[in-house]
């Protein structure tokens, strides 16, 4: 049932994009300093899309698989690159963990009851012991605080929990804004994942500068077919960003037949166009 259809967007999320965007970028990372700026920003897109894949694709396998023996596990990722600010980008990444260090740390801190500053600082703190706690190393320290820092103008002008509805409810576009909102917030995120996946500090900026460089205005030579499975998943999961998850269709597709028809299209792909296997992420944390 609804467990299997879960699972089966999971392994997609896992196998089709994750893995194939995998490859794109640890091949274009390992020699990122011959690539053009075009390059490194299509290679950090791919990153922001591997990861998100092999995470949520993670949590939707493992909810799924509960699902069939009548346990119910709560979501742990809620369309995330659709958010209108970092402030909803964290309500909607990685569930689980925001939520915890949200009642175990920010909360006994005294949360944002103490002012506006004192709230930032308590912002500081669980992002930065988020930053250690995925690993002893500066660039997650940075990746941490970077995102603090993001936070800072919502908090202090009091708009850190503007947006907790469903972009474009009931609409089939965002507006301009709506949309100017969403690419904004994700480029914002795609710098952080630089940080995120760089060696060390010195490596993220001579990333950054280089994919600055005047080559960001030419083509990029590699990641496209990875690019175009994200780009499916995007697509899809823009249509069903109201439910638990993409592959509740049966409101939106009445037909049995054509039911069963996606997902056996959506099979057809995690068995023929997986990319190379790679272990999850999440397994190093």
């Amino acid at each position: 049932g609804d467990g299997m259809r879960q699972m089966l967007w999971g392994f997609f999320k896992k196998m089709v994009v994750a893995d194939n965007c995998a490859t794109a970028v640890n091949t274009s990372w390992a020699d990122y300093q011959e690539a053009s700026g075009s390059q490194l920003l299509l290679v950090a897109v791919l990153f922001t899309f591997q990861i998100y894949g092999d995470f949520s694709g993670y949590s939707d396998i493992a909810i799924g698989c509960a699902r069939l023996f009548g346990i119910e596990l709560k979501r742990n990722f809620n369309f995330p690159y659709f958010s209108r600010d970092i402030a909803e980008f964290w309500r909607r990444w990685h569930i689980s963990l925001t939520t915890w260090f949200r009642d175990y740390i920010y909360i006994p801190l005294g949360g944002s009851r103490v002012g506006k500053w004192k709230s930032f600082r308590n912002t500081m703190v669980i992002f930065l012991v988020s930053g250690f706690w995925h690993g002893a190393n500066w660039t997650f320290i940075v990746w941490g605080a970077y995102h603090a820092l993001l936070f800072l103008p919502l908090l202090l002008l009091g708009k850190n929990r503007k947006y907790t509805d469903t972009v474009a409810a009931s609409r089939l576009l965002p507006s301009v804004k709506e949309l100017f909102q969403m690419l904004l917030t994700f480029l914002l995120v795609v710098v952080g994942w630089i940080l995120f996946r760089a060696e060390n500090i010195a490596q993220a900026w001579d990333y950054l500068c280089r994919m600055l460089s005047p080559s960001l205005f030419t083509l990029p030579n590699r990641g496209r077919m990875a690019l175009i499975y994200s780009l499916i998943l995007l697509t899809v999961e823009w249509f069903q960003r109201d439910k638990q998850h993409a592959l509740q269709i049966e409101n939106v597709v009445k037909y049995r037949a054509v039911r069963w028809g996606i997902y056996y299209a959506i099979l057809f792909f995690v068995i023929f166009f997986a990319g190379q296997q790679t272990d999850f992420i999440y397994f190093q944390f």
